[in-house]
């Protein structure tokens, strides 16, 4: 499938109905358009199962909750709805895009209590989100933004409104012909990249930032878990940017990103060295299991 995602042939669950893709449309005056009132998941089916999907749902839910948009469904009747979009568009592999907003409605102002919450869930196949990167490790600028302060939006929802500046990093980063961008949190600690975590090796041990201002991904929970089934000491903690320059190795989590290596930050480099592999390698196995 290629071209402009709003012009493609194949099917969308809508509000409890699949719709052809053209026809899945939302008015002008939708409320998340005006306000970010929109929370998301991005997940991904390998031979017809989607990992780790029910946790996925749930994490759509509280999403909601934390932004005060009740989701009208329930876990089960998510994961009917992902299955008959695949079904529909005979995906078995393939990323899967549940997303829920609220709408129109009586309100148009910064208050939407009237406006109904609905929810959608499309999907598209897709190929490694940097590349080639997995052979030869991505190359990540430095954002100039900040992760926010858990004061000051609910940083553990997967919210749209926090991805603003992630957008706006990625384009920076990739003017200067880089993967992706590296941020660093309102403290000053490194915290995470524009779409996934990041973890680091030194003599062997691995090092992550603590998910106390961003959001604590299921495959970074999943790869902690794989680590430590390898008897793999992990410290999650925060990390002061300069200590990158003593990290001998270095990859992204997330959903698009899988695992990825990463060969340099900035000033900072890093071998694509064998645990990184090994982690390719172990969280490919596992996701196909």
């Amino acid at each position: 499938m290629a071209g402009a995602y709003d012009d493609r042939d194949g099917w969308i669950w809508m509000d409890g109905k699949l719709v052809p893709w053209r026809d899945a449309n939302v008015h002008i005056l939708t409320h998340a358009l005006h306000y970010a009132s929109s929370v998301f998941e991005g997940e991904r089916c390998y031979n017809d199962k989607i990992f780790k999907g029910r946790e996925h749902s749930a994490r759509l839910l509280k999403s909601g909750e934390l932004l005060d948009m009740p989701i009208p469904y329930t876990v089960d009747q998510i994961e009917e709805a992902k299955y008959a979009m695949l079904k529909a568009n005979g995906w078995s592999n393939a990323y899967v895009r549940a997303v829920a907003w609220r709408a129109s409605g009586e309100d148009m102002g910064v208050s939407a209590k009237r406006n109904p919450v609905r929810m959608a869930v499309a999907g598209w196949e897709w190929g490694n989100y940097y590349g080639d990167a997995k052979m030869k490790g991505a190359k990540l600028d430095i954002a100039k933004w900040k992760r926010p302060s858990p004061e000051t939006i609910p940083t553990a929802a997967k919210a749209a409104g926090l991805y603003m500046i992630c957008t706006m990093s990625k384009h920076a980063a990739e003017a200067k012909g880089c993967s992706d961008a590296l941020f660093m949190d309102y403290r000053g600690y490194v915290a995470e990249a524009t779409g996934a975590n990041i973890f680091f090796v030194k003599d062997g041990e691995v090092h992550t930032p603590l998910a106390d201002s961003f959001l604590n991904g299921i495959t970074r929970q999943t790869v902690i878990g794989m680590l430590k089934d390898k008897q793999v000491t992990v410290h999650e903690r925060h990390i002061d940017p300069g200590e990158m320059e003593g990290f001998q190795q270095c990859w992204l989590t997330g959903t698009a990103a899988e695992v990825t290596p990463v060969g340099e930050i900035g000033p900072y480099r890093f071998e694509v060295g064998a645990m990184a592999k090994d982690m390719v390698t172990d969280y490919e196995a596992l996701v196909r299991a």
